[in-house]
């Protein structure tokens, strides 16, 4: 069953790539040497696609935790993707849900990710994240939730944070929040210069100012790039897609 999977997902990413081409990475020079953690805006499917397929390094990306388990995927993906389809055809998709659950928990079970859960597991979570930072992974994750902030990115939920003094306990080191800011339109994936948890903050304080950093990191690499449209975190139609400029520019 495990050599199933492992190859349902190398069928899968190889498909992948036809539709996802290799992004230019810019900024590869803020990315500290060994482990860091990457905070970037998800784009919808783009984002986590594309650090699967070509981030040049040891990655592990935060992923929902229900897409690896096969009893779990249907219900996930059936609320998270389709449940605002028309009453219709909401049974074609509730029947898709179960017909994609193999695959889904191929594919997640093999790829380079660490399983994100909103109960109790979130301690799993945050200590396989631990765990892979101190071999010397990159940590990737895309805290947006629906609440928009501006024309680039949607609010960050600030839990992932805790990471920071979580690292520094076990190693007395800081730790290394990277921005990030994915454009396909372009074909680009910017990082942006790092910022360092402060351990000796207090721990809510230190949480909102890392949160705050890292959202006007990420807003100023989209508005520095030539004007394009943004890939929001919410699956809006192309044409209501916003600018990466609200200067008046008008895209080409």
């Amino acid at each position: 069953m495990k050599l199933l999977g492992y190859w349902v997902y190398r069928t899968v990413c190889a498909l992948a790539r036809l539709f996802f081409p290799r992004p230019e990475l810019e900024g590869l020079e803020n990315i500290p040497e060994g482990p860091c953690v990457l905070v970037g805006n998800h784009c919808q499917m783009h984002s986590p696609v594309l650090c699967e397929l070509y981030l040049p390094f040891d990655r592990a990306i935060w992923c929902n935790g229900e897409m690896m388990h096969l009893k779990e995927v249907p219900d996930y993906a059936y609320r998270d993707f389709w449940s605002n389809k028309p009453r219709s055809v909401r049974w074609l998709y509730r029947i898709l849900s179960y017909l994609i659950a193999p695959i889904s928990v191929g594919v997640f079970t093999n790829a380079h990710c660490i399983s994100v859960y909103r109960d109790a597991r979130l301690t799993a979570t945050f200590r396989h994240s631990v765990e892979r930072l101190t071999e010397g992974a990159r940590v990737v994750i895309f805290p947006e939730c629906p609440t928009p902030h501006n024309n680039i990115i949607y609010e960050f939920q600030d839990p992932f944070i805790a990471l920071g003094r979580l690292y520094a306990r076990k190693t007395g080191k800081p730790l290394a929040f990277v921005p990030m800011y994915v454009a396909p339109e372009l074909g680009k994936i910017c990082f942006g210069k790092p910022v360092y948890y402060d351990d000796a903050a207090k721990p809510d304080v230190e949480r909102a100012r890392v949160c705050r950093a890292l959202m006007d990191s990420v807003t100023q690499l989209g508005e520095a790039l030539p004007v394009h449209h943004v890939v929001p975190y919410l699956n809006l139609p192309k044409k209501d897609r916003p600018l990466n400029r609200t200067d008046g520019s008008i895209a080409p």
